[in-house]
């Protein structure tokens, strides 16, 4: 017996749940979305900022059901002032996060040959360079040391300035402007910061538009010249790459918290050769809570039939990765970090036609980083008591401000 579409409207609906931004410490999961969770696969909610309420999708087969369905889309969210996190809200034509089919097929085409496997193993070396400097400094200085300031800042920062082209002069400048963008503080500030990096973004497609290198400016400018994306299309491209690097740093920096606090992950680490701590690298990518809140919504461009309710054409849906990576039903045992777990099928890059365009070079900088600070620094721990490391507040991308180690 099929349910009738009629009985699925509104008055069932579940409640709309206020979502705050909270400022959580650690690696504590948020408690407002595991409430979520315990009410059900689909449930509503109502962010700080933007308008009205939303679905939201927590279970990891409807998460993904919703991220590889045509049937909800990303283009209508630039029209609307869906209800959100961030207090500032301006998309711009070509931003990969925003696009459709088949538009998203032809933006990230242009980006493409500068995030494959092979650029990567090509990258490998010059990484592995820049961080064995890097960490040549900390041993040289001696302990204690932040971690964060010393190393898993200045280096995701110089690798991703590589594979963007950005000059060794403007480094500094435009990570400024990306830091700020990711921050929750508020819209001036966010407004001025973006407006200095997508002008010199601009600028720098057009300085490259002859280049023949292989670096994401370069690319970019060549298909501007080309006519296969327009110049504003390219702007729009580069600057959540440019600000993907943020990643790196804070979920490795979760990461090291997480085997600095227990000292069982840390020797199970320790215990397996570089280059095989793979597993260990995907249960942490999918037990850390990356991020606060949700990402970016989905619009329904028809009704669609998802967990018991229909969501009507027009309504905005999210989904929340952290939620489907503690699916009881695909991860048993999901609040503990079993190094073991096999298979682990997370969703910490994303997943469908959105999954992360620099998901490799992130994969690559985590390995990079966590073999490397292990090898070298023998006896790596905190410098001081846990519940003094001091975390980022205010901000969408979760992780320690700083991480005092000695060794």
């Amino acid at each position: 017996m099929t349910e009738d579409p009629a009985l699925l409207t509104t008055p069932t609906a579940p409640p709309v749940r206020d979502w705050p931004a909270l400022d959580l410490r650690g690696a504590e999961f948020d408690p407002v979305l595991a409430e979520l969770m315990r009410e059900g696969p689909l449930t509503r909610i109502r962010l700080p900022h933007g308008e009205g309420w939303a679905w939201l999708a927590t279970r990891y087969d409807d998460v993904r059901a919703v991220t590889n369905d045509p049937r909800f889309g990303r283009a209508e969210v630039t029209r609307r002032q869906v209800t959100r996190m961030a207090p500032h809200f301006k998309p711009r034509p070509g931003s990969l996060a925003f696009a459709d089919q088949p538009d998203h097929n032809r933006l990230r085409k242009a980006v493409a040959g500068a995030f494959t496997v092979a650029a990567m193993k090509r990258l490998r070396p010059r990484a592995q360079l820049v961080l064995d400097g890097l960490v040549d400094g900390v041993v040289r200085d001696g302990p204690p040391a932040d971690l964060i300031g010393r190393v898993l800042e200045p280096f995701p920062i110089t690798v991703v300035s590589e594979v963007m082209g950005v000059p060794q002069e403007d480094r500094e400048q435009v990570h400024a402007w990306t830091r700020e963008i990711i921050s929750t503080t508020g819209a001036e500030a966010a407004d001025r910061a973006k407006n200095g990096l997508y002008g010199w973004i601009t600028e720098t497609i057009r300085a490259r538009a002859g280049s023949t290198d292989e670096d994401v400016y370069a690319l970019l400018g060549a298909a501007v010249g080309r006519g296969e994306i327009s110049e504003e299309e390219a702007v729009g491209l580069a600057g959540p790459l440019q600000i993907g690097g943020e990643a790196v740093t804070h979920n490795c920096g979760q990461m090291l918290f997480l085997m600095l606090t227990d000292p069982e992950l840390l020797r199970a680490t320790r215990a397996l050769e570089p280059g095989a701590r793979g597993p260990v690298l995907d249960e942490l990518l999918r037990y850390i809570p990356h991020r606060s809140s949700v990402g970016l919504a989905r619009i329904a461009l028809e009704d669609v039939e998802l967990a018991g309710h229909r969501i009507a054409a027009g309504e905005p849906v999210y989904v929340s990765y952290l939620a489907a990576n503690r699916d009881p039903g695909v991860f048993p045992d999901p609040d503990r970090i079993d190094v073991e777990r096999d298979p682990n099928p997370h969703l910490a890059f994303g997943n469908g036609p959105h999954h992360c365009t620099g998901a490799v070079l992130a994969r690559m900088q985590t390995e990079l980083l966590v073999d490397t600070l292990l090898d070298r620094l023998p006896g790596l721990r905190l410098a001081v008591p846990a519940d003094e490391v001091e975390w980022r507040r205010r901000t969408m991308i979760r992780g320690p401000r700083n991480l005092p180690v000695t060794w």
